[in-house]
């Protein structure tokens, strides 16, 4: 599982009160302090 950081959901959300959630190129995407917080919308 090494290198694959970003989740890739149908649905993104909030894990945690300091995720962003954020639009990049017509993706939403979650960005956080915690790595494994990080999610993209596929």
């Amino acid at each position: 599982m090494e290198g694959r950081q970003m989740k890739v959901r149908p649905s993104v959300k909030k894990m945690c009160d300091k995720c962003k959630i954020i639009r990049r190129h017509g993706k939403v995407l979650v960005i956080c302090e915690n790595p494994r917080h990080k999610q993209r919308q596929g």
